[in-house]
């Protein structure tokens, strides 16, 4: 067994895994077995960590046992015997049930694990036949056994890391659905660095995914300060919609020891962090990397119990605004979100003639001196779209030096080639960061503005259309074409619709 697990030995290590069990499954649910599998490991590892500094201490580990039957809050999370990595390798039969029986077994003794660590059956079956037999599960636990994962032997982010491998690795065939629940980890340190959080913080994301966002905003917190425990604590919370992602968000915080509250549910329909009072409660940071352009039906706006979207209600086929609204009602009065979505919610509707939602609900929150940046990201960063992403960045208390501004920021150029993505190196994280953070204008990369400016431009915050790189095309992209089309044939058919009615009225139309 091996101690070192740098960055080349945990890919190693990751692509061996997933060969193990490579033919039974699509590669894009390698994830759903051996994370599972890592986090068991860590588990059982820093318990066995813990056993043996308590035994140490007591003289005796027959004694520290039964304490531990007794009282499991002596330890992180108390693992049964039969849960111990050091059992499930002996295991050489009946190799499926066992391992859902261990995973089982903990969550029973640890109610916190629960619908965490249990949520998978290693013993599924599909048309009658095991989905991975024995052979397959007793190979993969032998790879995943080579490295210890306890306290002193891997660094915390060992599962983000070992996550972001397999996604980057296999996620290709997923499409949409890997976009859905994973930022690029170079998208989510910029956020933490834009987000810059301070000592008792309360830091929410309303679409969490595997926790990624608040897991760099922690790591950026331990950065600035350490461990120094006389500091008041980042408070964390998320929610996700979709279980199994629920679950490995819960484990990515328990992996790193942090402090996370994270709900399973639906956050425009159900907001699960409320006050007492049954209104939304509000955070200092906001962050989050919602689906973009998703669908809801008016009714979610128009008949909102939460008062969230004050600025207008934006078009059923995109609910990118939608998302902003709900996290702007999250803020409390000093507070500050960054949020990813596409080029388009920055755009879209500005020249048209007439009304256009997008338009008007931009145009309120530049009136009212909201927007504090905009960093237009490089092209095919995400899974689910080659096309380029933003950051927003809204804040409530804008310093007096920038009312009345706003910094764009065209970071598109910044990248470098990656496969099968493209990735923001350290150095343009560094760069882009310190240009928002100090405010400034860079040639060819940032600009501010004023809000009149904005006006002029009838509410277009595209940073391509402010800094020109190299003579860029300005052509609408396909996708936003299609929103705007869609948006369009909307407005065409509630005109219709009015229309009718009139008629009706008049008694033109039967």
């Amino acid at each position: 067994m091996n101690n070192k697990l740098d960055v080349k030995a945990l890919e190693n290590w990751l692509w061996d895994a997933a060969c193990k069990i490579r033919g039974p499954i699509d590669a894009p649910k390698y994830k759903d077995y051996i994370l599972p599998l890592i986090f068991l490991k860590r588990l059982s590892d820093v318990f066995e960590d813990e056993l043996n500094a308590l035994s140490q201490r007591y003289g005796n580990k027959d004694i520290v046992e039964q304490l531990l039957m007794k009282d499991h809050s002596i330890v992180r999370f108390y693992l049964p015997r039969k849960a111990r990595w050091k059992e499930i390798v002996k295991q050489t039969t009946n190799v499926g049930e066992y391992l859902t029986d261990a995973v089982r077994a903990i969550a029973r003794e640890n109610p916190k694990l629960s619908n965490v660590i249990d949520i998978g059956d290693f013993n599924a079956t599909a048309a009658g036949q095991r989905i991975i037999d024995d052979e397959r599960l007793k190979a993969l636990i032998n790879v995943l056994g080579r490295y210890r994962l306890g306290l002193k032997d891997v660094e915390p982010d060992i599962l983000g890391r070992a996550y972001e491998y397999l996604l980057r690795k296999f996620a290709e065939g997923s499409g949409q659905s890997a976009g859905e629940f994973y930022t690029p980890k170079e998208v989510t340190i910029l956020m933490s660095y834009i987000l810059n959080p301070e000592p008792g913080n309360e830091v929410y994301d309303p679409c969490c995914g595997s926790g990624g966002l608040l897991i760099k905003c922690y790591l950026r917190f331990r950065d600035k300060y350490g461990a120094d425990t006389s500091i008041e604590p980042l408070r964390l919370y998320g929610q996700e919609i979709l279980s199994s992602t629920y679950a490995m968000a819960k484990m990515n915080a328990f992996i790193h020891d942090m402090e996370a509250e994270i709900a399973l549910g639906d956050t425009m329909n159900k907001p699960a962090f409320l006050t007492s009072e049954g209104s939304l409660r509000k955070f200092d940071l906001v962050t989050a990397n919602p689906m973009w352009n998703q669908a809801f039906v008016q009714s979610v706006y128009e008949n909102d119990p939460y008062n969230r979207f004050v600025f207008g209600y934006p078009p059923s086929n995109t609910a990118d605004w939608g998302w902003i609204q709900h996290m702007f009602a999250s803020l409390n009065d000093h507070g500050k979100m960054a949020v990813v979505l596409d080029t388009g919610a920055v755009s879209r509707g500005s020249g048209n003639v007439g009304k256009n939602r997008e338009r008007d609900i931009r145009k309120e929150f530049v009136e009212r001196d909201f927007i504090e940046a905009v960093l237009l990201l490089p092209e095919n960063m995400f899974y689910n779209t080659t096309a380029p992403a933003i950051i927003i960045v809204i804040n409530k208390a804008k310093p007096i030096e920038r009312r009345g501004q706003i910094l764009l920021i065209n970071a598109s150029k910044l990248y470098e080639k990656g496969r099968p993505k493209n990735f923001l190196p350290d150095e343009s994280i560094e760069k882009i960061a310190s240009i928002y953070l100090n405010y400034q204008e860079e040639e060819g990369i940032s600009k501010i503005i004023t809000k009149e400016e904005a006006v002029k431009n009838d509410y277009n915050l595209s940073p391509s259309r402010y800094v020109i790189q190299n003579g860029e095309d300005e052509t609408l992209p396909l996708e936003d074409a299609v929103v705007q089309l869609k948006e369009a044939e909307e407005e065409r058919k509630e005109a219709d619709e009015k229309l009718m009615a009139i008629l009706k009225e008049i008694g033109l139309w039967k």
